[in-house]
């Protein structure tokens, strides 16, 4: 019976990640360690300077729930070290994320910061969004692929040191026209913040933004292919290296 780690960043009580944990149940023994509260946009970002803390909510036949009190790479490291400490999950899958991670968003993503975390480990590692934060957002398309992908994943998985990022349309079911490997795509926040006024009357800034399209005649990338109805799958790595430019550069700079 397959060992399998969910977790999220939207907090232990989403919808989303109760909709993953259902689906994961039928493949194994599923352990679920999120954070108490939301932690979206914390990348891999860890707790340091503060104690952390672990909190069982549920422990029912092949299902136990977690709480903790730090971010998604937290809720992985706590995992991997007080609850998987003999002998690490077959499986990680992290989300159904309430929001698009394609393009840029990858970058700040904690639902992918969980997911890379799980692959540090050596954890073959899905992340799961849906492009929509309504908190009572509609997940059944986003179940009904997420469960082919989980299975051709299982039976053919990732390279070590690789994850995937998943994206699904926002649309009903019938509407998705299927699933389609992709890359990440370019584009960019603008108009990041809105100025306001707090009632002692100084400036405050919400984050707000607009998403910048850099390529929107890119039929491969990540999130055009969510516009056109497509699920979108990104292999990212966990090597970062642009290892062409390392070359590029030593030819060009004057280094010893």
């Amino acid at each position: 019976m397959l060992k399998i780690l969910v977790t999220n960043d939207d907090g232990v009580k989403a919808k989303g990640i109760g909709a993953l944990t259902e689906l994961m149940r039928p493949y194994g023994q599923v352990t679920v360690v999120a954070p108490f509260e939301a932690q979206s946009g914390m990348s891999a970002a860890l707790t340091i300077g503060k104690p952390l803390r672990l909190t069982e909510l549920k422990s029912e036949e092949n299902l136990k729930i977690y709480a903790c009190s730090g971010t998604p790479a937290d809720c992985v490291k706590m995992a991997m070290n007080q609850i998987f400490s003999e002998q690490a999950p077959d499986l990680l899958v992290s989300g159904i994320n309430h929001g698009s991670n394609a393009s840029i968003a990858s970058l700040y993503s904690g639902t992918l910061g969980a997911a890379a975390e799980g692959t540090v480990y050596g954890i073959p590692s899905i992340g799961f969004s849906l492009c929509s934060h309504n908190p009572n957002a509609d997940f059944s398309g986003a179940i009904h692929y997420a469960k082919i992908i989980i299975d051709n994943f299982l039976k053919n998985p990732v390279s070590p040191n690789t994850f995937l990022n998943v994206n699904f349309p926002s649309i009903p079911k019938e509407d998705i026209l299927g699933i389609k490997f992709s890359h990440q795509g370019k584009g960019q926040w603008i108009k990041e913040f809105e100025e306001r006024r707090d009632p002692y009357g100084f400036n405050y800034y919400w984050m707000t933004g607009e998403f910048f399209n850099q390529e929107p005649e890119d039929t491969l990338a990540d999130h055009n292919l969510i516009n056109k109805n497509y699920v979108s799958i990104v292999p990212h790595k966990i090597d970062t290296t642009d290892y062409l430019e390392i070359g590029r550069l030593e030819n060009l700079w004057s280094i010893k």
